[in-house]
């Protein structure tokens, strides 16, 4: 049994090899022997889920050393499905394997037991179709200019949520998808889960855009996210806003990674994201320091994640290039803050003032072009 547990401990290793840039040495007997020890750590899972003893044995084992977030016993189970996810995201990996990983996953040897790891499994092969279709074949160009296995990856995500949305009750179909949906995503590296998400919810915006035309949000009001379709799209944004809104410093993240235009897309189209993307940026604005040596405004902390002035008043431009409700909202903050921070009319003393400043400025050129 001890050497069973000291391969068992190799796991984590094996799964943070996959993820870094050593892979550019794999061919196909390589990536054959990593998929053969996932597969023979699912049958370990196999073997002793019924074993109450030896389950908390390999999960103690497991856990040794490791830094947050720890693996457990469930992970063993879905070993395959763990490291093909990882390895379809490495951009290391070389052509001759990564074709054949995708054979692997979309011809998967067996049928895995348990409803989470048929999830993943499912995604994985999935994940694995999309790379295949994703092949430069010179196809039109994406809708927002989302690139292509973006745009793939979205839409099978989509149709996941969707999936799950006709299994789950009516009533509480959002609570009971976001376990599963933060299980998946949390398997991607977080640059690329925020890229994922964003991409959906454009695509989902896309998809009410026809209502709207035929005569919903004509008062240039945005849809709510359980709202946002009447095919029942709306229920399939709703985990993915509560996935973003239920973490603040996932939602920070995911406000510091994406491009502000984009953002304010967004936030123009669900009304649950407006709001909290307002009270991040003041956040970032009110901890502005003017520098009266350079100028300007400058961050307190140059290692904090957070915006500077230029980036923050690109983000309050973008925001009032947006609809008129995402406009006044914008504007009314400014004008709120400005006065809370003491009304002034010059510059340099006040964030808010010289924000609203720059942006009415922006707005008057814009009106005049």
């Amino acid at each position: 049994m001890e050497a069973v547990l000291e391969q068992v401990e190799q796991l984590p290793a094996l799964l943070a090899v996959s993820r870094s840039a050593l892979v550019r040495d794999w061919d196909s007997l390589t990536l054959d022997r990593a998929l053969e020890w996932a597969r023979y750590f699912q049958h370990l899972h196999d073997r002793f889920r019924t074993r109450p003893r030896l389950r908390e044995a390999l999960g103690r084992r497991l856990r040794r050393g490791q830094p947050s977030p720890l693996l457990g016993f469930p992970h063993l189970g879905r070993c395959p499905q763990l490291l093909g996810l990882a390895l379809l995201e490495n951009r290391a990996l070389p052509p001759a394997a990564c074709c054949r990983l995708i054979h692997s996953l979309l011809q998967p040897p067996g049928e895995e037991a348990g409803p989470e790891p048929r999830s993943l499994a499912l995604l994985a092969r999935r994940k694995a179709a999309s790379r295949l279709l994703a092949l430069p074949r010179g196809p039109p160009r994406p809708p927002e200019g989302l690139e292509p296995q973006l745009q793939a990856e979205a839409q099978l995500l989509l149709s996941r949520l969707r999936e799950e949305g006709q299994e789950a009750e009516p009533a509480g179909e959002a609570a009971g998808r976001l376990p599963w949906l933060s299980g998946v995503l949390e398997q991607l590296p977080q640059p690329r889960a925020f890229e994922v998400v964003a991409a959906a919810l454009l695509l989902l915006r896309q998809g009410s855009g026809a209502e709207q035309a035929g005569g919903r949000g004509r008062d240039g009001n945005s849809l709510d996210g359980n709202q946002a379709s009447g095919t029942g799209d709306g229920y399939v944004a709703g985990p993915l806003l509560s996935w973003l809104l239920g973490n603040v410093e996932r939602f920070s993240a995911f406000c510091l990674f994406l491009p502000g235009a984009l953002l304010a897309s967004l936030a123009g189209h669900y009304s649950q994201l407006s709001r909290p993307y307002l009270d991040l940026l003041t956040g970032w604005g009110s901890r502005l320091l003017y520098d009266p040596l350079q100028g300007r405004w400058v961050k307190s902390c140059l290692d904090e994640a957070e915006l500077s002035w230029e980036e923050l008043r690109e983000r309050f431009s973008c925001l009032c290039q947006g609809s008129a409700l995402l406009r006044g909202q914008a504007q009314a903050a400014l004008k709120l803050l400005k006065a809370q921070d003491g009304d002034f009319k010059v510059c340099g003393l006040s964030v808010w003032t010289d924000l609203l400043m720059e942006v009415e400025e922006y707005l008057r050129k814009e009106a005049e072009h």
